[in-house]
């Protein structure tokens, strides 16, 4: 199965933070770090040291995501958040950057296997294509 999670943190987000996140998500439907192609998040947190540190660890590419394209996949949200929308300009980050990035890198109809988690800092959602979306 190939994977795109997507991230959301808050300032400041620690990668190892990050990391466990992201871990915990793969645990969760059996995945491992082999089966991720790649990390999304906003364009508004290009900078954010965490999530460059983290892909540099993980030696992963990370797509930042234009919030309009973001905010576009409001209805695919599980949660969307009133809160996100005033700090970022889109409702949710994770979820929805794992469904934008994954249409994107595989071609069709992204699926959400985990919809988002959260930590003290961050959130992770993980996403397939669709006819992958089933697991064993």
């Amino acid at each position: 199965m190939k994977l795109v999670a997507g991230l959301g943190c808050r300032r400041g987000c620690p990668a190892d933070e990050l990391q466990g996140l992201l871990q915990q998500c793969l645990a969760e439907v059996g995945a491992s770090l082999g089966e991720l192609v790649a990390l999304a998040s906003s364009e508004v947190k290009v900078a954010e040291p965490g999530l460059i540190a983290l892909t540099e660890r993980l030696g992963l590419p990370l797509y930042f995501l234009p919030v309009d394209t973001l905010a576009a996949q409001e209805a695919c949200l599980s949660r969307p958040s009133e809160r996100v929308r005033d700090a970022v300009g889109s409702p949710g980050v994770a979820e929805a950057a794992a469904l934008v990035q994954a249409e994107a890198l595989f071609g069709g109809h992204a699926t959400l296997i985990i919809d988002k988690r959260r930590s003290a800092s961050a959130t992770c959602a993980l996403a397939c294509i669709s006819q992958e979306a089933e697991l064993p």
